[in-house]
């Protein structure tokens, strides 16, 4: 068998043709996301996150024009695409109304990658309630890693705010509640004094400028409450380190703050609860308990 009869036998094989044009579109598919990722691999002229986020947006972008691609190609076997064009005034309005969500989250994809709104690998918040790290960012749809494990896959025209942990930097803040007995003074040198231990053992987290010495290192912001919840003053601490370490940073700047606040016999804030109790002889409220919390 010639070439050409062989080429003939197959446009004559319509299923048959589909099936080895879809599987030279799914070998193209790998072979393009292949060269992708071998040429991030091999440079290093942007960070890695945006990287893994520009070869995540390309891998998306060649998946659709290849399933795009053969859906045309299979029209085109079944009806003429002359024919379908057309009527493209009448279709174009239904699909339109149709497709009204697909463009939604295409150009909501696209504004996510020019903006830097996010890259793989940050840990977000969004629309203030899902929280996780981002796994994928496609042109429809964006997954995150929720922390109990479970992927979350949103549509990206459902985005309505981002809440990320991981641009350039962020800042530490605590707050340490004390008691109204305790001499603020006393909390204010402690607290100082936790400072200088956070800032000696923590140097490897604290964000550090072109000379290398920290931007922000760990320093009482201020007394914030006076009157906190109705509980004590409230203090803060606050201290600026790399993002990608923000979590390790915050749990250990609460252990030694935890720590020095104990050997120095800080008094913490305490919670009291008031409980009423109605007396059904005179229909009188009276305060028959203060309940002490710690």
């Amino acid at each position: 068998m010639t070439i050409k009869e062989f080429t003939d036998y197959i446009d004559d094989q319509t299923i048959l043709k589909l099936v080895i044009i879809a599987s030279i579109l799914f070998v193209s598919v790998l072979f393009f996301r292949k060269i992708i990722h071998s040429f991030f691999m091999k440079t290093d002229f942007i960070e890695e996150r945006k990287e893994k986020t520009l070869e995540s947006m390309l891998n998306s972008i060649i998946s659709y024009t290849a399933v795009i691609g053969f859906i045309l190609i299979a029209l085109n076997e079944f009806v003429e695409i002359g024919n379908l064009l057309a009527g493209a005034g009448v279709i174009g309005v239904i699909v339109g109304f149709g497709a009204q969500s697909l463009i939604r989250d295409f150009f909501a994809g696209l504004f996510l990658l020019y903006e830097k709104q996010l890259h793989k690998g940050d840990f977000i918040t969004l629309n203030n309630t899902f929280h996780g790290t981002v796994e994928d960012i496609g042109l429809r749809f964006l997954k995150i890693r929720q922390w109990s494990g479970k992927l979350l896959t949103i549509s990206n025209g459902q985005i309505n705010t981002i809440e990320n942990y991981n641009i350039d930097h962020m800042r530490v803040i605590e707050k340490v509640t004390t008691s109204f007995s305790q001499n603020p003074k006393v909390t204010w040198e402690v607290l100082e004094e936790a400072c200088k231990r956070l800032n000696d053992e923590m140097q490897g987290y604290l964000k550090k400028d072109l000379t290398d010495k920290p931007m922000e290192p760990f320093q009482v912001y201020g007394m914030s409450s006076l009157n906190q919840a109705h509980r004590g003053y409230e203090f803060t601490v606050i201290g600026l380190v790399e993002d990608l370490v923000y979590w390790a940073a915050a749990k250990k700047t609460r252990l030694i703050l935890a720590e020095v606040l104990f050997e120095n016999n800080i008094s913490m804030a305490e919670q009291r609860v008031e409980m009423n109790s109605f007396n059904s002889r005179d229909n009188k409220d009276y305060f028959t308990s203060n309940e002490k919390l710690t």
